[in-house]
């Protein structure tokens, strides 16, 4: 690889960050139950222990998404815990995840539901995770929604979308001049007959009703199969309302896969018209890259190593094509040769040079056998296999 290739790699790498999931360290499932690692972490404090040791491993993930109800068991009244939870694993709280979906009363929906006492319930759940996020000095308020319904006929569609504009909008109303709303949208599951947020546009509509500090984040497990989601990442970028990702891949639906491990080339692809579109405004994109994936046979932290390795990799390559000349090709609707500007950037390795990279920063050139080598899974283990052990659970 040319000198010019490493340079741009090392800069690449220098603003790319990545922001790692709270949950994807602690025991998760499926639909049907769920198998336990000893070494998953079982508190907070170990969450920000284990990423802390992924941040220290690739320095590419100094924050760490936070779920409200899962990180946060006595409301704001954790923050001071949290934040000193960040001083000492060194890595900061990030963005917030209200939880709208887990607690029985929202069986019908939260932003959605018919009953007005549910729909102020949620609506105070968000004002409080907005006033968590301020407490943190922390920007991003990450909203997925569950809501939606399994039989046709059951749920009056376009009331339930004046439900959501209002309540989007009171709770843009509570925000800092800092902070943004995330909107995020889902085609089915757990609804399989319709969801209140389907598809990026209805979320576009939302956020933008809702005011100028809401925008769109694009999990890329959310979509329909073969659907074209660098075209939509285009489209965003192109609105100003590309707010952010929750990186994953998947093989069927929401499979919550390891970054990569399906279709790397995808990815690659998205990153590419982030890039090109930074090139052709000469300006840099506002875009929160997170990582949303549920490890449920991999470890916890070797697939969250794995993920976070691949997005360098896959970031990397992108930076390698040639802006200019493509833009040229398609002027000239030259369409081999723009195209293969996009393969040969992909099928560059750029594994040395991100090699070079993290020695230049100190970090061993390969995280996850540094990791393997540096007996912090086997300490881990040993601490938390007893209480793992006491939260085997059955969905029968």
């Amino acid at each position: 690889m040319n000198s010019v290739n490493s340079d741009r790699i090392f800069q690449a790498l220098d603003k790319f960050r990545i922001e790692i999931p709270s949950w994807g360290f602690a025991n998760t499932g499926t639909r049907f139950g769920k198998f336990i690692q000893p070494a998953a972490a079982t508190t907070t404090e170990e969450k920000f222990s284990d990423a802390g040791q992924v941040h220290a491993l690739t320095g590419a993930c100094p924050t760490i998404a936070l779920h409200v109800l899962w990180d946060f068991p006595n409301g704001i009244q954790s923050v001071p815990e949290i934040h000193s939870f960040g001083e000492r694993y060194g890595v900061k709280p990030g963005s917030i995840n209200p939880n709208l979906f887990q607690d029985q009363e929202y069986k019908y929906g939260s932003f959605g539901n018919p009953d007005p006492s549910i729909r102020a319930l949620s609506l105070q759940h968000t004002r409080d995770s907005i006033a968590i996020a301020r407490s943190l000095q922390t920007r991003d308020i990450s909203l997925w929604f569950a809501d939606g319904s399994n039989y046709p006929g059951t749920a009056n569609i376009r009331q339930r979308k004046l439900w959501f504009q209002e309540l989007l909008k009171s709770a843009h109303a509570d925000l800092s001049a800092g902070q943004r709303l995330l909107v995020e949208y889902k085609p089915f599951e757990p609804a399989f007959y319709h969801t209140d947020i389907a598809d990026w546009g209805m979320a576009l509509l939302l956020a933008r009703h809702a005011g100028p500090q809401a925008k769109v984040l694009v999990d890329t497990g959310h979509h329909y199969a073969a659907q074209n989601i660098e075209q939509i990442v285009a489209w965003l970028l192109s609105e100003d309302m590309l707010g952010g990702f929750h990186f994953n891949d998947r093989r069927y639906a929401d499979d919550d896969l390891t970054l990569g491990s399906i279709d790397p080339y995808q990815v690659f692809r998205i990153f590419h018209e982030i890039l090109f579109y930074e090139w052709e405004s000469r300006k840099q994109a506002d875009i929160a890259y997170m990582i949303d994936q549920s490890h449920n046979l991999k470890g916890k932290i070797e697939a969250m190593l794995q993920t976070v390795c691949i997005a360098q990799e896959l970031f990397a390559k992108a930076c390698l094509v040639n802006h200019a000349e493509l833009a040229d090709a398609q002027k000239r609707c030259d369409l081999v040769k723009a195209e293969s500007f996009l393969q040969d950037a992909f099928a560059i390795d750029v594994r040395p040079a991100i090699q070079e990279w993290r020695r230049s920063k100190g970090i061993s050139p390969n995280p996850i056998e540094a990791f393997h080598q540096s007996g912090y899974l086997e300490r881990i283990t040993q601490q938390r296999s007893a209480r793992n052990s006491q939260s085997v659970s059955s969905y029968a």
